[in-house]
């Protein structure tokens, strides 16, 4: 690992196989993504939908980068509890607190893999009758597709891997980092 990605010691980073994207990618790939939100909602309002956890980091640094105007909200949905596969099962388990009939709305999410929770997430969202509802995703892994959803604005897609980092975790560990990593196989 390059040591401008390891800027905290993490009890567990011997775990962490390999670098997959390091922060300076992240935020160069962040900043693209931005400017092509703004462009597209150029003069409207924004309602930034993060889902928690694991958007949080990317969603800071989105917003930074974002021209529009921007309302902030956010909502937890889950179907992993502790495990490294999703259960299937998906729940709301904090939701939205701005109304978003007639607003634009974007969800940032971490990461899409089988589809199931953002399908079920975008599914009761447009029964809200949003003016418009698009999503804006970090990492994407289409091998592992069960479901399909459309992600509008996608920072990389990447292989099936188990990765962990800037906000994406292994049972509530490695969120902190600043870059995205590699778990070893055997520790998954």
């Amino acid at each position: 690992m390059k040591q401008a990605d390891v800027t905290l010691f993490h009890p567990l980073q011997d775990r962490i196989r390999e670098i997959l994207l390091p922060s300076q990618v992240l935020q160069d790939r962040i900043r693209q993504v931005a400017q092509q939100i703004s462009a597209d909602y150029a003069g409207q309002e924004i309602v930034l939908l993060c889902v928690l956890k694991g958007a949080m980091m990317f969603t800071a640094d989105l917003m930074r980068h974002l021209e529009p105007h921007v309302v902030l909200d956010f909502v937890a949905v889950s179907s992993y509890g502790s495990a490294t596969s999703t259960s299937g099962v998906v729940r709301i388990q904090k939701d939205v607190e701005e109304q978003i009939a007639g607003r634009h709305v974007l969800v940032v999410e971490d990461i899409v893999d089988t589809g199931l929770t953002l399908h079920y997430l975008l599914a009761n969202l447009r029964l809200r009758n949003p003016a418009s509802l698009k999503v804006c995703c970090l990492l994407d892994k289409p091998d592992r597709r069960r479901v399909e959803v459309h992600v509008d604005y996608l920072g990389f897609a990447i292989e099936d891997r188990f990765v962990i980092g800037y906000g994406l975790d292994f049972d509530e560990h490695f969120r902190n980092l600043g870059y995205i990593g590699i778990m070893e196989e055997d520790f998954v």
